[in-house]
């Protein structure tokens, strides 16, 4: 599964882009500093996220949209269009 694909199956589960589980664990005062299971542990408990889909929004809030491009452009099912993840929602995403 593509980074981008966890994030929209995300989206899909919580009924709320990642851009928006961003902002509430940003009111929560989760920010670049804070260890990963404890985001973690909040996004499981408070969305019932998995372990899996917890960690790819973990990168997004610890990191930002940025990932790394060694699965972009490549083949397989890791592979994403872009180093450059969508935020704002699946029916917002430009196509092509």
């Amino acid at each position: 599964m593509s980074f981008q694909a966890y994030l929209d199956t995300i989206e899909e589960k919580t009924g709320l882009t990642p851009h928006q589980l961003m902002e509430q664990a940003h009111s929560r005062g989760f920010d670049e500093d804070t260890k990963a299971t404890e985001i973690a542990d909040w996004l499981k408990q408070e969305h019932q996220l998995g372990h899996g889909h917890a960690m790819a929004l973990v990168h997004v809030i610890k990191k930002g949209p940025t990932i790394s491009s060694t699965h972009v452009g490549s083949t397989g099912t890791h592979r994403d269009a872009s180093d450059t993840l969508w935020l704002d929602g699946k029916a917002s995403r430009p196509t092509g």
